[in-house]
């Protein structure tokens, strides 16, 4: 994509990188990989089409809110980076279907209350992250279907993790897990 090669070099923060008609793009799909150091643009929400967003491997700490506006948005990539909150209008990405937060700083206290109303995703990525506990309302993203945990400190998995009927593939090697909740033999019979 001609557009990529003005988002390959470190940004500082503040610089306004994203070119105005991209933004004004009426392209049905677009998929924008970008190399940011430390902050993502907080103009990235003038791209309304946006589809594909990947900040795969950079040194994000924390995300604008500004994120939340990527109404269209179906796969967001965060891994490798340094996160360990998320805003709390993040759950405001009705079509987002793809997750990624692997190799983060994240544990069950940084997820915003409202985490859990992301209803749409099908494939969510918490592999190696600190969480010792999955909240209990991991039951409400009952459309999932890959559910990857693997590396974490997990103590333990919550009975509602058998809400997930739609579940395919369930990641949770390299934790503390002594026993399984069985409720998780309702997802095996589904």
């Amino acid at each position: 994509m001609i557009y990529e090669e003005a988002f390959q070099r470190p940004l500082r923060k503040k610089q306004n990188v994203l070119l105005p008609s991209l933004a004004r793009s009426s392209v049905p799909r677009v998929t924008l990989s970008i190399y940011v150091s430390m902050a993502v643009p907080p103009n990235i929400a003038e791209l309304k089409n946006l589809e594909v967003l990947s900040f795969l491997n950079n040194q994000i700490k924390e995300l604008s809110t500004e994120i939340s506006s990527l109404q269209k948005l179906k796969h967001l990539n965060l891994g490798m980076n340094r996160l360990n909150t998320l805003p709390r209008g993040f759950s405001s990405l009705p079509a987002l279907e793809v997750l990624d937060l692997t190799y983060n700083n994240l544990n069950e206290n940084c997820l915003p209350g409202n985490f859990f109303y992301l209803t749409t995703l099908r494939a969510l990525y918490l592999s190696d992250n600190d969480f010792e506990i999955l909240p209990p309302d991991i039951g409400k993203l009952t459309k999932l279907q890959i559910l990857s945990l693997r590396d974490n400190d997990l103590i333990s998995l919550p009975k509602e993790i058998g809400e997930l009927t739609q579940l395919k593939e369930l990641h949770i090697q390299g934790n503390r897990l002594t026993v399984l909740p069985p409720e998780l033999g309702k997802v095996a019979d589904e």
